[in-house]
């Protein structure tokens, strides 16, 4: 039988691994200075000759990604390892409580997930030089441990071939018209940590008696933010409750019959960093990664290729994509989502039955 952890099943598991270490100095430190690819360090990364990436990321733009760093410094093998957010986090719970250290870098479109490995003191500080020059203080650790790889909005949206553009919702509330009933599809915070964190700020903001009358409009239910934007391009389902922004903008390149929607209350804004561990089995390679994962180049790549949003200063948006900073966001808070996880996952299976 497949056994399930919690967040506070795997802080206790992976605590009591590193509890001599974590405790033997304060939680808190001074970030490292800043680290730049030197020739000594792609010499002991080429001498590991890989480096393995667990990662939420859809599978095309990491594979992307990875080729891009391969192509960089011939001789390293990126290994991708892709599933949902809260499935990477239990793998590395499940790996960690068993001693096993296969993952060197991580990405997590749940940002609590960092706060919970950053606790259990399994990350490594490490700063590559264009987050520490570049990067606003929102976007980093204090403490160097890490920052923001990639960063999205959950949004609505609807089929174009299905729903004219004066008859789109236009808000979370509008969603809750009886017009939509059985016409609309959404994804799961059990499994998508872009829904995680998009449902604790909607019911932080909006409350959960919005999730309860939502609940009765006979929603198709998915698991990856990314399958709604798939359903509304089949033709599936009319609309979307929510899911990835991004994927709507890759669907749209390929003229899918798509069209995102920023909700008038405001759209929950996700944060998707990386990080290193501390028992990374090739630490060098890692390090290397996680340098070339903040580079202008690696950032691009990421709008250009994936339609994600880069903090970045010296990227640009895509022509036709509307600015982060011309949208109204839900404010983030990963710290509320560690916290409340549980609880949130808890009360939406019961009112869902999902």
């Amino acid at each position: 039988m497949r056994q399930h952890f919690s967040r506070r099943d795997v802080l206790k598991a992976s605590t009591s691994i590193v509890a001599s270490t974590v405790f033997a100095s304060p939680i808190r430190a001074a970030a490292p200075p800043p680290s730049s690819a030197t020739p000594e360090l792609i010499a002991a990364a080429q001498k590991e000759g890989k480096v393995v990436w667990y990662t939420s990321v859809d599978l095309p733009l990491a594979e992307r990604v990875a080729k891009t760093f391969e192509a960089r410094y011939p001789g390293i093998a990126v290994r991708v390892e892709r599933s949902g957010a809260e499935r990477v986090f239990q793998r590395i719970g499940q790996e960690y409580s068993s001693r096993v250290h296969a993952v060197d870098v991580v990405n997590s479109s749940d940002a609590a997930h960092f706060i919970t490995w950053k606790e259990d003191g399994i990350l490594a500080p490490f700063v590559p030089e264009d987050v520490a020059k570049h990067y606003p203080a929102e976007h980093k650790d204090p403490d160097g441990q890490f920052a923001s790889f990639r960063v999205w909005l959950c949004t609505i949206g609807y089929n174009t071939d299905l729903v004219k553009p004066e008859d789109a919702p236009k808000s979370f509330a509008d969603l809750l018209d009886p017009k939509w009933k059985g016409k609309m599809v959404k994804a799961h915070p059990g499994y998508s940590g872009t829904i995680m964190t998009a449902t604790f700020q909607m019911a932080r903001d909006l409350g959960w008696p919005y999730f309860e009358k939502l609940a009765q409009q006979n929603v198709m239910q998915v698991q990856s933010s990314a399958d709604p934007p798939k359903k509304l391009a089949l033709g599936e389902r009319s609309v979307m409750c929510d899911g990835n922004e991004y994927n709507l903008f890759q669907l749209m390149d390929k003229k899918s019959p798509v069209e995102v929607v920023y909700a008038t209350e405001g759209s929950p804004i996700i944060i998707g960093p990386n990080g290193i561990f501390k028992a990374a089995p090739n630490p060098n390679a890692a390090r290397l990664f996680q340098i070339f994962s903040f580079t202008p180049e690696a950032q691009q790549l990421i709008v250009d290729f994936g339609g994600l949003r880069s903090v970045h200063p010296q990227t640009k948006e895509r022509p036709g994509h509307k600015l982060l900073k011309d949208i109204k966001t839900l404010k983030d808070d990963p710290a509320g989502v560690a916290k409340q996880g549980e609880e949130i996952k808890a009360r939406y299976v019961k009112l869902f039955k999902v």
